[in-house]
Order: structure tokens, then C-alpha cells, then sequence
């Protein structure tokens, strides 16, 4: 299985935005994203996500590993 890369907040936002998430607002240095049927997502505005946050945010994305992969 392959590493997860090293991403920003920003990169992680915009592949979101592929599967429909949509930025609402900020709150101090996090994005706020909203999905009609998944809910919502905060999102550090980082120039590096960590591994484990960056792990966390995929599972409550609802994707695999592979399936964010594919979004990059």
C-alpha cells in the first residue's frame, strides 16, 4: 500500500472539491467544508498536513486510501 504524500491544507481542499465538497467559511486557520449528503469537514489551513490528521480527514471524508490517491 502506498504512503500517503505530504499535502497543504489547500491541496486537500481542492481535492475534495472533485467529489463535491464545497468551501463554506473559515474559522481562525481552519477551512470549513460542506457536502449535501457526507456533512461537514475542518480542514487545517497548513502548509503540511500530518500523516495521522491527513488519515483521520480521508476516513471522515468517507474514501479509501486509494480512492484519495486518485483524487491527487
Amino acid at each position: 500500500m502506498p504512503r500517503l504524500p505530504v499535502i497543504s491544507g489547500d491541496d486537500f481542499v481542492k481535492a475534495m472539491g472533485k467529489i463535491g465538497y464545497i468551501w463554506d467559511h473559515t474559522e481562525g486557520s481552519h477551512m470549513i467544508l460542506l457536502h449535501l449528503s457526507k456533512g461537514r469537514l475542518s480542514v487545517a489551513r497548513h502548509g503540511e498536513l500530518g500523516r495521522g490528521l491527513l488519515r483521520a480527514l480521508i476516513k471522515d471524508a468517507g474514501l479509501t486510501r486509494d480512492e484519495f490517491l486518485k483524487l491527487l
